[in-house]
């Protein structure tokens, strides 16, 4: 009843404060498997993907005031999703991995994005994870190693001397905490969606992969801000 309450709350038009705070004990009670099973419906997933920014394709992100929700509902629908089977299957039925790819894509060039992206990021890794048929959607059809690529290609901040040779810069600095987590997430992504590729059957397909190849090379001359860091990046 009380998961609910929040969302019914959350379905009106309300303060930001007030969203925020909604989503922050949503977040901690969708823990608890027993609780989402009658809170997990397309019409409550609805609500949380609007609030992240996942159902206009067009609506940009432009209001950094609004920054905070869209992290909190990305957080909840990852606590979500990896609890409850019913919205992996919802997922799947909402399109939700198409949205997130468009998210991603708004993202770039944007400034103060970094926690949108690591979660966006990491709700992509959930659902490739544990719903085969998305998987399969982000490789086929959503032209998912190539988006991964470019957000940890972005996370990076890759330079190119070649087509295929990223710029080696020693005295440059450790990548951020948040650059490494969303390196991170896209990583992990990326390992999933890549599980099934050992045959790679067409030009575009093999230029995908020797670009990945070289940015992975410059992922293991990177450090993080911390030796742990670094070490999970690696």
């Amino acid at each position: 009843k009380l998961c609910e309450g929040i969302l019914n709350i959350l379905e009106k038009d309300t303060k930001t404060s007030c969203q925020v705070a909604c989503l922050e004990a949503l977040r901690i009670l969708s823990r608890d498997k027993k609780v989402l099973v009658p809170v997990t419906t397309k019409r409550n997933m609805q609500i949380l993907m609007r609030l992240a920014k996942l159902d206009v394709v067009e609506d940009p992100l432009e209001r950094v005031s609004e920054f905070p929700v869209i992290v909190e509902a990305l957080k909840c629908l990852c606590n979500i999703i990896f609890n409850s089977a019913v919205a992996q299957k919802l997922s799947l039925e909402l399109n939700l991995a198409a949205m997130l790819c468009n998210l991603l894509e708004k993202c770039k060039d944007q400034q103060f994005v970094d926690d949108i992206k690591c979660f966006d990021l990491r709700l992509l890794f959930l659902l490739s994870l544990l719903h085969t048929d998305i998987r399969s959607q982000l490789r086929q059809e959503l032209q998912g190693v190539q988006v991964l690529t470019q957000a940890l290609e972005s996370s990076l901040s890759v330079r190119w001397t070649e087509e295929y040779k990223a710029a080696e810069d020693r005295d440059r600095p450790p990548l951020s905490l948040q650059e490494t987590d969303c390196a991170i997430e896209a990583l992990k992504a990326l390992f999933n969606v890549t599980l099934d590729s050992w045959n790679v059957h067409s030009e575009n397909e093999s230029h995908q992969f020797r670009y990945m190849a070289a940015i992975l090379r410059h992922c293991l001359l990177t450090t993080g801000p911390t030796e742990d860091k670094t070490e999970e990046l690696h």
